[in-house]
């Protein structure tokens, strides 16, 4: 998983923990930043969150943590702070996921970092952002898909709310750091100036209700739960087939609604008045649905998905994760990969969501281990001879290098 990197020449300060902002950083990293993980004496406390893989190491922590250096630091200790602000000045950005407040009684705050790098581009990612009535509400991402109308729209038309199955707003608001962090730094390049970013959990899903938003702006009322159907497309959803396996079509426009009644053997349908258009078909869902229901019913998932892909319909089955990354197009587009780890010797990793024609992310580094670049990065980096290290380990202002087990 080598490539040209891209972001080789960004030097980021990573203070983030658990999903948001370690999900951010790694995907710079990615990218070809160089990023250093600043973790507490105890690290990033994901470290212990399972699943565990066989020899103890946390799998949470592996999937949002590659491309990392790690030096472990006490930020109660003035010593570790002078050596944050001299790892600071030689920086281009500064990521944290405090809770609002925390990084000034630390003393890493954009305003005290920027008097060291007045260039410095400071992402602060929080629940509920900076300022506002909800600033120093405890966020995670449940209670955030509830208080942003997530849950609200997701799930069974009469049954109750349902979260998202992935913290998707923990990793909303990191890709909206990453789309942030880039933007401040062509800034920068062009203007010389670095600037303060406030990242939120909430407003970054408040900006992808999109549609939904503007469903409700439009008519005044809130939208539904829609389960598997489509909210304005109709037949577009999720069918169950002979064999109990789920086959999604989505035949959204009037000349694909034709072909798809086709299909089933349903041409009676096709100049019925009631379902001629998608706008009658969305008014008489309820009596068009059990048509297409019993009909798929007469023949198995792997053969609807044959003959609706040889008629040029939008389909596919719903599969779970084994299934997922048994697929062959996983392997065609590098989605997964492994690689060596001196505890678990072999660690699995999601592969790049980005094709580039001229550069490539890589995984140039396996998720480090605790302060395992500690004594590297006070010596060559800032200087320090190894008896002064010594002492700083002694005095526990930092954390040595982890064992290897």
């Amino acid at each position: 998983m080598e490539g040209k990197s891209l972001l080789k020449k960004m030097r980021i300060l990573d203070f983030t923990r658990v999903l948001s902002g370690p999900f951010a950083t790694m995907m710079l990293g990615d990218l070809g930043a160089e990023v250093t993980k600043i973790e507490p004496p105890n690290g990033d406390e994901s470290r212990s969150w399972p699943p565990i893989l066989k020899n103890g190491v946390s799998a949470y922590f592996l999937a949002l943590n590659r491309n990392k250096q790690s030096i472990a630091l006490n930020l109660k200790e003035e010593r570790a702070r002078n050596i944050v602000l001299k790892l600071a000045a030689a920086s281009d950005v500064v990521v944290e996921n405090f809770t609002p407040g925390v990084v000034a009684k630390l003393g890493i705050d954009y305003e005290t970092l920027q008097k060291e790098n007045p260039q410095i581009i400071y992402c602060a990612i929080s629940g509920f952002g900076q300022d506002g009535p909800y600033r120093n509400k405890k966020a995670y991402d449940p209670i955030v898909q509830g208080m942003t109308g997530l849950m609200s729209i997701t799930g069974e038309r009469n049954g109750p709310p349902a979260k998202i199955g992935i913290p998707i707003t923990d990793l909303t608001a990191a890709s909206h750091a990453v789309t942030a962090i880039l933007a401040a730094y062509i800034s920068r390049l062009e203007t010389g100036k670095g600037q303060y970013i406030d990242i939120s959990l909430y407003d970054g899903v408040i900006s992808w209700l999109t549609i939904m938003a503007m469903d409700y702006f439009a008519t005044g009322k809130a939208p539904e739960r829609w389960g598997l159907d489509h909210i304005h497309r109709v037949p577009a959803r999720a069918f169950m087939a002979s064999d109990g396996r789920w086959v999604q079509v989505a035949a959204t426009s009037d000349p694909m609604y034709s072909k798809f009644c086709q299909v089933l053997g349903l041409e009676e349908l096709i100049d019925d008045p009631r379902f001629a258009t998608n706008n009658d078909r969305l008014q008489h869902r309820h009596e068009i649905m059990p048509f297409f229901e019993g009909k798929i019913k007469e023949k198995t998932s792997q053969e609807w998905l044959r003959l609706l892909e040889e008629a040029g319909i939008p389909c596919g089955p719903i599969l779970d994760m084994d299934e997922v990354f048994a697929a062959p197009h996983i392997k065609a587009r590098d989605m997964m990969f492994t690689m060596p780890h001196p505890v678990e010797e072999e660690i699995p990793q999601l592969g790049f969501p980005y094709k580039f024609s001229e550069a490539s992310p890589s995984a140039r580094l396996r998720p480090p281990l605790l302060g395992e670049h500690t004594d590297m990065i006070l010596n060559q980096r800032l200087g320090m001879d190894r008896e002064e290290i010594r002492k700083l380990v002694e005095e526990k202002v930092v954390t040595a290098p982890a064992e290897k087990k």
